[in-house]
Order: C-alpha cells, then sequence, then structure tokens
C-alpha cells in the first residue's frame, strides 16, 4: 500500500490544520471513523445510476461489491452519483450530454479526496464520457462496464435489442404482424437490467475500453445479470487500491498503441459507426492525433470475426459473444495485428492477459480465415458531399448498395422526412437517395440517431428492406442498412450537404470510398451564395456553451475548450 505522504487524499484529511479539522469533522459525522481513513487510499466510486436507467439498475447493488473489494484491500471507498444518461428515454440526444458528464467527472476527481477512481458506466454515452473525464483528470481509474442484457425472447424467436425492434416495427407497418404480436415483442425484447445484447454503441464501446487496457480482462462482455459480474465488481475494487500504491494512471495505459489496439479489435467486432467519435475524442484528449484516416486504414485489413448482430445474419447476441470467450478470446485470434506490449490496468500486458484464452465456439468467434466480413465494420467515404468526411457500415448493408447512383429526395428536418415516410402515395423508388440534413452536432441538435431512416410506407409494401441513406445524424449501434452517417462539415454550419436539392444525382462507391453529388463546383457555388444559416438551437445554458464550442463528427464532438491543446496546463493547485 502507498505510504500516506504519497497519497493526495492527505491534502484534505491528513494534514494539522483547520482546514482538515473541517474535513474529517464532516467525514466523523458520515458515521466514520478516523481508522476507517487514515494511512488508506481513498478511492472515488462513480456511480452512473438513476431510475431512468435501465441499463445500469443493478449498479445500486454493484457499487457495494466495489466498496467489498475496495475494503478487502485496505481502501476507504466512497461513492458519488454521477448524472446518467440512459440512451432510450434523454431527449434529443445522449450526445449533447456526453461532454456534461465528462466534465462532471473529471471536475469531480479534481474536487474531492481521491487517490484512485472506479468509474461504473455502460450505457452508450456513459463509457466514453466517463473514460475522457478520468482520462483528463489522469488519476489511477478503472472502469467497471454494466454488462449486456439477456437475450430477448418472442414466440421461440430469439429478439436482439434494437436491430429486431427496427425489424419488426417495419413488419408491422407493412401489416405483416398484428398489434398484439407488437406488444409481445416490446414486452420480451428487453428482459433484464443490462445494455444492449446486440453489438450496439454500448458493448462496442465497453469492448474498446477493454482493449485500451482499462478495464480487468473479459469485464466488456460479462452479462450483467451472471454471477461472474458480481465477482468482477468486487474484482475491480480490489485492484483499484493496488492501482494507486503503483501510480497506474491513464496517461500510461492510454498510449497511441494503445487506441490503435482499440481500433483494430473494433473493426474486427462489427463496431458501432458511434465508436469512430468517441474514440477519436478520447484519443485526442489523451494527446494523441487518432482520426479518420487511421479507422479506415485499420478497417481494410481486419475482417469482421465477431459473428453478432447486427453485422452477419446469426441469431448470436452478446451472451452467446462471452461464453464463445469473450473479447479476450477474440483478441488472441487477432495476433500479430495487435500491438501486445502495452500496459493494462492489471499492470501487465494485453499479451500477458490474453496469453491463456480460447475460443470454445468457431461460428461465433471465427477464425481469420472464414470471417463475417472480409474487411472491418466500418468505412469512411469522402468527396464533394464530405469534403471532411462520412462513415458506412458495409457489414450490415445490402451488397448491391456498395456502388449506387440515385436521385436525392432531400428534407431539411425529420417532421416533413415522417410525413413523406408515413404517405403510401409518395413519390418515391428504392432507386432514391434520401439525405436528412441539419441533424449534425449543432443542427441536431447534438447528432441525434436519426440516421437509419426509415423505409417508407410505400416501399415496406413492396418488400424494400433496404436504401441509401445519407445523413449529418448518427444512427444507433444496433441499427442495420445502407445509412451514410456523421457528414462532415454538417449542413447546419455550412457544409455542402446544405446545397444539395431533390433531383441532384448523388453517388457512392464504398470499395473505392467515394461519395459525391454529381453537381459542378459552379452550381455549388451559385448555390452558397443564396444559402441562409439556420437560427441557433439555443440562447443559453449548457444547450448554448455545447453550440458555442462543439467540435464536428470528424474531432469526436469534443467541446473545443476540453482538448489537450487548448490553453496550457498549470497542473492542480493546492488551494488548501
Amino acid at each position: 500500500m502507498a505510504e500516506l505522504k504519497t497519497l493526495r487524499s492527505e491534502r484534505w484529511l491528513g494534514r494539522d490544520d483547520f482546514r482538515t479539522f473541517n474535513h474529517r469533522s464532516r467525514v466523523m459525522q458520515m458515521g466514520y471513523d478516523k481508522k476507517d481513513w487514515e494511512g488508506k487510499p481513498v478511492i472515488a466510486i462513480l456511480n452512473n445510476w438513476s431510475d431512468y436507467n435501465p441499463c445500469h439498475m443493478h449498479f445500486k447493488h454493484r457499487v457495494e461489491e466495489v466498496k467489498r473489494g475496495v475494503l478487502q484491500a485496505g481502501g476507504f471507498p466512497l461513492e458519488i452519483q454521477t448524472v446518467s444518461l440512459g440512451e432510450n428515454l434523454i431527449k434529443p440526444s445522449a450526445l449533447l450530454y456526453r461532454n456534461m458528464l465528462a466534465m462532471e467527472v473529471e471536475e469531480m476527481i479534481r474536487a474531492y479526496p481521491a487517490d484512485g477512481v472506479v468509474l461504473m458506466g455502460g450505457c452508450d454515452k456513459t463509457t466514453p464520457a466517463m473514460l475522457l473525464g478520468a482520462t483528463s483528470a489522469n488519476l489511477p481509474s478503472i472502469f467497471l462496464p454494466a454488462g449486456p442484457m439477456l437475450r430477448g425472447n418472442w414466440g421461440g424467436k430469439t429478439l436482439g435489442s434494437g436491430s429486431d425492434a427496427f425489424k419488426y416495427w417495419d413488419d408491422k407497418r407493412a401489416g405483416i404482424i398484428s398489434n398484439d404480436e407488437w406488444d409481445a415483442i416490446v414486452g420480451g425484447i428487453a428482459r433484464s437490467h443490462g445494455t444492449c445484447m446486440t453489438m450496439g454503441t454500448a458493448s462496442t464501446m465497453t469492448a474498446i475500453a477493454e482493449a485500451l487496457g482499462m478495464t480487468l480482462p473479459g469485464a466488456s462482455s460479462i452479462p450483467a445479470v451472471d454471477a461472474s459480474h458480481q465477482r468482477m465488481a468486487t474484482n475491480v475494487g480490489r485492484r483499484i487500491v493496488e492501482m494507486v500504491a503503483e501510480d497506474l494512471r491513464p496517461s500510461r495505459i492510454q498510449t497511441r498503441d494503445a487506441f490503435l489496439n482499440a481500433i483494430t479489435v473494433a473493426m474486427a467486432m462489427g463496431c458501432s459507426t458511434n465508436a469512430i467519435i468517441h474514440v477519436i475524442a478520447q484519443a485526442r484528449r489523451a494527446g494523441h492525433d487518432i482520426g479518420l484516416n487511421d479507422f479506415d486504414r485499420i478497417s481494410r485489413e481486419i475482417p469482421v470475426i465477431a459473428n453478432v448482430r447486427p453485422s452477419g445474419t446469426s441469431q448470436y447476441l452478446m451472451e452467446d459473444f462471452y461464453y464463445a470467450g469473450g473479447l479476450p478470446a477474440l483478441m488472441k485470434r487477432l495476433g500479430a495485428y495487435l500491438r501486445t506490449d502495452v500496459l493494462t490496468v492489471t499492470g501487465k500486458s494485453i499479451g500477458e492477459n490474453i496469453a491463456d484464452a480460447r475460443v470454445f465456439n468457431d461460428d461465433v468467434i471465427r477464425p481469420l480465415s472464414n470471417p463475417v466480413y472480409a474487411e472491418g465494420s466500418l468505412a469512411v467515404l469522402r468527396g464533394n458531399l464530405a469534403p471532411d468526411g462520412c462513415v458506412i457500415k458495409p457489414s450490415a448493408m445490402s451488397e448491391k448498395f456498395l456502388v449506387h447512383q440515385g436521385p436525392a429526395i432531400v428534407f431539411d428536418d425529420y417532421p416533413s422526412l415522417k410525413a413523406m415516410l408515413e404517405d403510401e402515395h409518395a413519390d418515391i423508388t428504392a432507386d432514391h437517395v434520401i439525405v436528412l440534413r441539419n441533424a449534425g452536432p449543432k443542427g441536431g441538435p447534438g447528432m441525434p440517431e436519426w440516421g437509419m431512416i426509415p423505409i417508407s410506407q410505400r416501399l415496406l409494401k413492396q418488400g424494400v428492406r433496404d436504401m441509401l441513406r445519407i445523413s449529418d445524424a448518427r444512427m444507433s449501434g444496433t441499427s442495420y442498412g445502407a445509412c451514410v452517417l456523421h457528414v462532415s462539415p454538417e449542413a447546419f454550419v455550412g457544409g455542402n450537404l446544405a446545397l444539395v436539392k431533390t433531383g441532384d444525382l448523388i453517388a457512392v462507391d464504398v470499395p473505392n470510398r467515394r461519395i459525391e453529388v454529381r453537381v459542378s463546383d459552379e452550381e455549388l457555388a451559385r448555390r452558397r451564395a443564396t444559402w441562409e444559416p439556420p437560427k441557433p438551437r439555443f440562447g443559453r445554458g449548457y444547450g448554448w456553451m455545447f453550440s458555442e464550442h462543439i467540435l464536428q463528427a470528424d474531432e469526436g464532438c469534443d467541446m473545443d475548450f476540453l482538448q489537450t491543446s487548448f490553453g496550457e496546463t498549470a497542473g492542480e493547485p493546492d488551494i488548501f
């Protein structure tokens, strides 16, 4: 254990002055004795629980198991409740508040007596938000993933959250299933606490946290209700006390090689498109210039080998992935593609952590010789429609749209798009390219998950289930289809997407990574001369601050003033 003089918490609790008297008296007011903290590292447990967040409902219990581990290892645990971003209920977008949670995490770590930090999260934006804050604060930190929920069930069929919701919603709109059947699906698709059990953003980001070295080995895919999850929580509590003694901080773990490992693993997992935004933001917080080119380069090298929805056509979900060996087994199979000497929260290297990993089901975690998809999960496209890039997920779309050209049908807002989608007489064909704009970081606001635009009522009844759709929005990691997302710069700030007109031909060529609107530069310039920016979305509060300082999707949607390149770091002042 660390000596008292090396502990940051001593500045609050270990001195002989009036301020320390006040701090100690207030800790004793909570029923603690000085024996609880003297000579012990104080461990802040940042718990992302709330009644609004079904993914984290078990955190009320897990926090006690973390505390047990801390106490067993000789630490003093104190819990801090954070802003909780429950993806499905929060409006207009959880991404709008990701940076607010990241700021809270960073400031709470700085503000309170803490020598080490346990980060409890998992629902989509909570993982990157908490890691962003901990990266900037740079105290010894370990992440505890919430874990996926149990697989869904309806009428003997396995249901995957998100993916099957979209599928059966289309069937309901097409008249294939009844209202009663739909109600049964609603009640059967989410059967326990935990995050989405498909390879959505939640499982993507917890896998990335593990690949980065910020979780215990295998922690990212343990089902939330499995007893192994409880044991993992206690092990997290024990390990953070040891990390304090070793002064093992995120800055030692989150190297550029660690982020390249994370991208490699994400591509092999069939990751969510949201991974690009979060990884770029976190890497730049850690001082590494990771960008879209890194994702695209690695995507061309790494096949998808995790046979988990929405990639592939199987029935497999995260529960199956865990019992097939989980992330350590997948990383072992990736072998030479990883930089195995990088450090992790265990104090050991990635290579040491996965040395004994085994694959127990070759159909769930495929060999490199038999991938689900020959390239990685995502592809980055560029062209006059997206000069700074956009993203598509080829592993979860119809192959016929990998190269496609068609006339645009353009919408400036979601309500007008929705009206067309529900119009059975709408003038639209499967060859059209639907364009939704003003749904990006500033325009959404907060870049909502509107990018998986539903198929129109008319086309659904013709049997159409996929078509090309383009937007500056995001889509859920559980989504699928030929959806071009994150168009940068966004239309709201004058990106070329703002200049497209209905009838313009749009061409997408995924193999060659191109996206173009077939309009001359001269014509685009004429249109730009008459373009007027929309009115700001916010006039006050956090929304105003977000709009004033948010970066574009290709830069990670971080706040400009939160990046390491902004201003100078003066260190932590001794204000006591």
